[in-house]
């Protein structure tokens, strides 16, 4: 196991709150160094007990490849689902099980799965959506962590056409964390963009709680 895995640059107290109407938005940089970050990618990439799969979701009523690899992890039991898709939870890895921990201690809040997206380079993307899955309850904090290629991270209001507001847009570097919480999922969509400029890959590691698990009655961390 990398020692990024066991040993992160933790400071959320250098955590910057997004100001945007409707949203509760704070993003981390460095939650991890950059060669620790460079570690974990590796670690993560090249972990056998990561199964990647790009399975086909709906979109507006028809079957599409997803443009990005996709693996999911969580606790016995948890089931989760998306656009169509269900998935099939494997078991958590060393590696990521000691990523969950640093993102739970930074985020403040307890994780019981995670789903990673693997982008081969700048044409894998992901479109405008919200996480508001029922089973992830009305209020859910996501904490998503980017590691490997420097790639925009998009948000946009719900109604933007009729309230005018502009899209917001973060540049993510490895290492970094952007956490979700309060009403942001019902309020904003968000967004991984094209940079087809960008050649190299990058793994972003999406936590999240999803209820109705056997850890549904864990508070939220100090």
């Amino acid at each position: 196991m990398p020692a990024a895995a066991q040993q992160p640059d933790l400071f959320p107290r250098s955590a910057r709150h997004i100001a945007l109407a409707g949203a509760k938005i704070d993003y981390v940089p460095t939650l991890y160094s950059a060669e620790q970050a460079r570690e974990l990618f590796a670690a993560v990439r090249n972990d056998a007990g990561i199964s990647w799969h790009s399975d086909p979701i709906k979109m507006f009523g028809r079957l599409v490849k997803q443009p990005r690899m996709t693996a999911w992890m969580a606790d016995t039991g948890v089931e989760y689902g998306y656009s169509g898709l269900r998935l099939a939870a494997a078991p958590w890895t060393q590696v990521v099980s000691r990523i969950r921990q640093a993102v739970e201690q930074a985020a403040g809040a307890a994780f019981n799965s995670v789903l990673i997206n693997l982008y081969s380079d700048g044409n894998d993307y992901m479109g405008w959506h919200r996480d508001d899955e029922r089973e992830l309850g009305m209020q859910p904090v996501i904490a998503s962590l980017s590691l490997g290629a420097t790639r925009f991270f998009d948000l946009r209001h719900r109604d933007y056409r009729e309230s005018g507001i502009a899209v917001q847009r973060l540049e993510l570097q490895s290492g970094d964390l952007v956490v979700m919480r309060g009403d942001t999922q019902r309020h904003w969509q968000h967004r991984v963009p094209k940079q087809r400029r960008v050649t190299e890959a990058r793994i972003n590691l999406s936590f999240r709680f999803v209820q109705g698990s056997d850890r549904d009655c864990l508070p939220q961390l100090p």
